[in-house]
């Protein structure tokens, strides 16, 4: 059970660094040593897979798998697998910002040096000991992986027939051509697995918990649904039938087509939900705590026919409900689950919420509606809530506030003004320590906000925008970024609030 706390949210990309993106490196454990002279018991991050086209950490290509651009590259360095010279070319990619496009280039190309000085000089046998401790998953993904190297990145429901139904002979025979490419995907996961868990530890040690994120859908060019196709909604010929999203709302007329394949859960069902159990064992062998996103498609999620170019034309469909949790419940015990319950909640949904006894989801941004009343006041959270100011899908408070229309700044301002009376707290503080104050006084358990709020950043800043793609992920801090002074007031905030 979380008891009453505060942490930041801020994914490992955006860590400085000098390698062109966010690492499992001495900047990590920079970050760690911040939490903990600010007084926080959090830590919360994107998920850590393997992101493909968009970068998106939503869109990964295992739900096992971690990202090698999470790598520490001075590790290779300190054991000999790199030179200095082989790390000038990511040098010239940008500190501001993480450059994709680029990066995928030459951080892969590092990482294949570092394989080849491995064989030469490191000790294979720890890569089969951990092979064999991830069998389950490890040579399906490394396989899938080296296939889709082999055809140029191509989706897998875009191969050859053989290829994409697995014929028997087609894979044996890929297995021997290919034996390279699949060792060397092994390495990556090994010693991302390896870092993250020296980085882990580390965060424990000094009394920080990290939270991790499962999606609740996989994407559709991955090793999960190459493997299991039954397991989701594929036609004979393992082309998607069904896909995911979010129909027509206030914000878009089209709604969102994201685009992953839907599960079949009939199938899911006749094994107990099986593999979202191995997920769910794997994801808690990473986190402390983990959050479920979009929790409301457990209980019914938005249908829509794969050839449709919008999300209008859909269906919602049942989903599995508390069938699924009790399963998890029952085989794994009581774990530390935050459900991310936003969007369009029907009553249905509230209850399933109640039943699973996980707690839900309050955004402060969400609660200024000079028009009608909101469940996302401060003054309304229970306790058995996780509120913050936003996520990474939301802008910046202080590109929020900035383009509030009128009436809403006014009722926001009111109110802000009446809390902070009523707590006597300051009331000439910058807009967004005004909002991470009434925060981190409410009822709520557990409180969080991005770094960004706490440096009063603008959108320019925001992390990302959904339904867009270019110009997301891309936020990293600079090395001054996490001063004495910031700790400081972050840390006294929190002992104020006993959090």
């Amino acid at each position: 059970m979380i008891e009453r706390s505060s942490g930041i949210l801020m994914h490992i990309t955006s860590l400085p660094g000098k390698y062109g993106i966010g690492d499992f490196g001495k900047e990590a454990f920079n970050f760690i040593n911040f939490l903990k002279q600010a007084k926080q018991k959090y830590w919360q991050i994107l998920p850590l897979g393997v992101t493909g086209y968009g970068d998106s950490p939503y869109q990964c290509f295992s739900a096992f798998a971690g990202n090698p651009y999470f790598i520490d590259l001075d590790c290779f360095l300190e054991n000999g697998f790199l030179k200095l010279e082989d790390l000038e070319s990511l040098k010239t990619l940008s500190p501001d910002k993480v450059e994709y496009s680029k990066l995928y280039i030459e951080k892969y190309r590092v990482l294949r040096i570092a394989y080849n000085r491995f064989k030469q000089i490191g000790n294979l046998k720890e890569l089969e000991i951990y092979r064999n401790k991830n069998i389950s998953w490890i040579d399906n993904y490394a396989l899938y992986m080296a296939i889709k190297n082999n055809f140029n990145g191509i989706s897998w429901i875009d191969w050859p027939l053989k290829y994409r139904m697995k014929d028997k002979l087609t894979i044996k025979t890929a297995k021997i051509k290919l034996q390279d490419d699949i060792l060397y995907h092994i390495f990556l996961q090994y010693f991302f697995s390896k870092q993250w868990k020296r980085l882990k530890k580390y965060a424990n040690e000094n009394g920080i918990k990290i939270i991790g994120d499962i999606p609740i859908f996989v994407a559709t060019d991955s090793a999960d649904t190459w493997e299991n196709p039954k397991m989701f909604q594929f036609d004979k010929k393992n082309k998607p039938r069904r896909v995911a999203g979010c129909p027509p709302d206030a914000f878009s007329d089209d709604g969102q087509l994201w685009g992953n394949v839907l599960y079949n859960w009939k199938i899911l069902k006749k094994d107990n939900y099986n593999w979202w159990i191995k997920r769910v064992k794997s994801c808690f062998t990473l986190y402390d705590v983990v959050r479920i996103d979009h929790f409301r498609g457990f209980e019914s999620y938005w249908s829509i026919p794969f050839t449709n170019k919008t999300a209008r034309q859909g269906k919602w469909e049942k989903g599995p409900g508390i069938d699924l949790f009790n399963n998890i419940k029952r085989k794994l015990g009581n774990l530390d689950i935050i459900a991310e319950d936003l969007g369009f909640l029907t009553p249905k949904v509230h209850k399933l919420l109640k039943i699973s006894g996980y707690p839900g989801m309050k955004i402060l941004e969400f609660a200024f509606n000079s028009k009608e009343d909101s469940d996302y006041l401060p003054h309304k959270y229970e306790k058995n809530s996780v509120a913050y100011t936003g996520t990474h899908d939301n802008q910046t408070v202080t590109g929020w506030y900035n383009t509030l229309n009128i009436d809403d700044k006014i009722f926001c301002d009111q109110y802000i003004n009446e809390y902070l009376k009523s707590i006597n707290s300051n009331l000439n503080q910058e807009i967004n320590w005004k909002l991470i104050e009434i925060l981190w006084a409410s009822n709520s358990n557990l409180v969080l906000a991005p770094l960004q709020d706490f440096l009063g950043l603008d959108d320019h800043s925001r992390m990302n925008t959904p339904s867009t793609l270019g110009k997301n992920w891309e936020w990293r801090i600079k090395n001054d970024t996490l001063t004495d002074e910031l700790a400081t007031k972050i840390s006294l905030l929190t002992i104020k609030y006993k959090r």
